[in-house]
């Protein structure tokens, strides 16, 4: 069997304008997975009022943080795609890679061709979460399973459902606190800050807050950090609903107080860096931060396409393989 790796990442508006950005907004904000609201409610709400006033707002946000040759987010997933690609011809190992986006362009859908293109009729489907949630990877099941109601010949599938205690990744995450720390020196705490979801889908079963806590506490374990030198936060919230606690936010306005003075900040949910990583705790942040009394802050970057990164994608591969 021909076996082709499909990398999936969210997506990301195709410019910082108000129109991408708007586009982009109402097909994440569509999708059951992320809002699970009564359509008859929703939609109203989300093209009269959220659409409206929020996608202006967010494109200058993005234009914040465009890179020259684009979107960081696509710009380090493609570096991620031919990075892998290469890696995997390393290891005599000769294997496609596509890259598909679960709202956006190069779509899902888009991807697959090309896999199939290549006469590939065994998929492994790595979505870069590292951690399962129902907004996230399950979203990336579900579109792959729409597509697949058109194929008369449906290929072989291996599904990552998520890699939040992989061996390889943690010590890709250490290795890059320990980089960080020798070039800039430590902080007095680690924070660790995830992508935050409704309380809610936790209370119905969603495993995504526990395998948080989990990645946070291997960290902490092979940089050999005492339980007052880290802590685990959650971002990004949208809406009045509850989220996952503590709030990156809030956490910032109150570690000054307790003596916290230098931070350093890395966000181990995200694979790439993007809008939530760069301008939310990069800068956003880090202006509480300081605001509130803080006199240092260190952003650590994502993963990205370092090579303890893209080792720790061929070693999942592998394993797919296996």
């Amino acid at each position: 069997m021909k076996t082709g790796v499909l990398l999936v990442n969210l997506g990301t508006p195709s410019a910082p304008t108000s129109a991408a950005v708007k586009a982009f907004l109402s097909q994440f904000l569509h999708d059951h997975r992320v809002v699970d609201l009564p359509r008859s409610l929703w939609c109203p709400l989300l093209h009269g009022i959220i659409l409206p006033f929020r996608a202006p707002k967010v494109a200058k946000l993005y234009q914040s943080i465009w890179w020259p040759d684009g979107s960081p987010l696509m710009v380090v997933s493609r570096r991620q795609q031919a990075a892998l690609q290469q890696a995997l011809q390393d290891e005599g190992i000769d294997m496609p890679v596509a890259l598909g986006m679960s709202y956006g362009e190069p779509s899902i859908g888009s991807a697959w061709q090309q896999l199939k293109e290549q006469g590939t009729d065994r998929v492994i489907v790595l979505p870069l979460y590292p951690q399962y949630s129902v907004s996230t990877t399950a979203s990336v099941f579900d579109s792959w399973a729409r597509l697949m109601k058109k194929e008369r010949r449906m290929p072989a599938l291996r599904f990552v459902h998520d890699y939040h205690d992989f061996s390889g990744y943690i010590q890709a995450l250490a290795d890059s606190v320990r980089a960080h720390w020798e070039a800039h020196g430590r902080g007095d705490m680690l924070l660790l800050s995830y992508h935050g979801i409704p309380k809610r889908f936790e209370n119905e079963g969603d495993p995504y807050g526990q395998q948080c806590h989990r990645t946070s506490e291997l960290l902490a374990q092979a940089l050999e950090l005492e339980p007052h030198q880290w802590r685990t936060t959650f971002q990004s919230r949208f809406g009045r609903e509850e989220w996952l606690k503590p709030y990156t936010d809030k956490t910032m306005e109150k570690l000054p107080q307790e003596g916290i003075k230098k931070l350093d900040v890395i966000c181990p949910a995200f694979s790439a860096d993007c809008l939530e990583t760069l301008e939310e705790i990069a800068e956003q942040n880090q202006e509480l931060f300081i605001k509130a009394g803080g006199e240092q802050y260190h952003y650590i970057p994502a993963l990205n396409d370092n090579q303890a990164h893209i080792r720790m994608m061929v070693e999942l591969v592998c394993r797919e393989l296996a």
